[in-house]
């Protein structure tokens, strides 16, 4: 049997809190809790308003009704009633987060990205090219030692 020490249950929970991803995950939950924040007063400032311009201003009041009579709120009312408009706000508000982390955050993140690769990859070519042109030159040194020297002793 082996005399090794298993680690104990506080070492492994400090090394699964010191990995580096969980740390970035914790960071992301932070940012987009604060995000949230921002969506939420953009549909609530700037959306709900504009489709206020035709409808009502509150999305959650748009409903239709199942089955009659819709009547009253919460525990007393009766029928059945689709609130379609908060399914609606809900959807809006995903939708707007969704371009606002992608135009935001993605697709710059990307462009960056891809100009980082193909920077390295033209510093890859151009070192490729410099250690090519080395050795043509070298062969060239060569050649012309050769031809200097002239034709040595053949060998059999």
């Amino acid at each position: 049997m082996s005399d090794k020490k298993q680690p104990g249950v506080w070492e492994g929970f400090k090394a699964f809190l010191m990995r580096g991803n969980v740390i970035d995950l914790a960071v992301a939950v932070v940012i987009g809790a604060a995000f949230t924040n921002i969506v939420n007063s953009v549909v609530k400032g700037i959306i709900n308003p504009l489709v206020g311009a035709v409808g009502t201003k509150n999305l959650d009041s748009y409903s239709s009704c199942l089955k009659s009579p819709c009547e009253g709120t919460g525990e007393t009312a009766r029928g059945i009633r689709l609130m379609w408009g908060s399914v609606l706000g809900a959807t809006l508000s995903f939708v707007i987060t969704a371009a606002v982390v992608y135009f935001l955050m993605v697709l710059p993140m990307a462009k960056f990205l891809a100009r980082q690769a193909a920077r390295q990859k033209a510093k890859e070519s151009t070192q490729e090219v410099i250690e090519v042109s080395e050795l043509e030159v070298l062969k060239e040194i060569r050649d012309a030692l050769v031809a200097q020297r002239g034709p040595g002793p053949r060998e059999h």
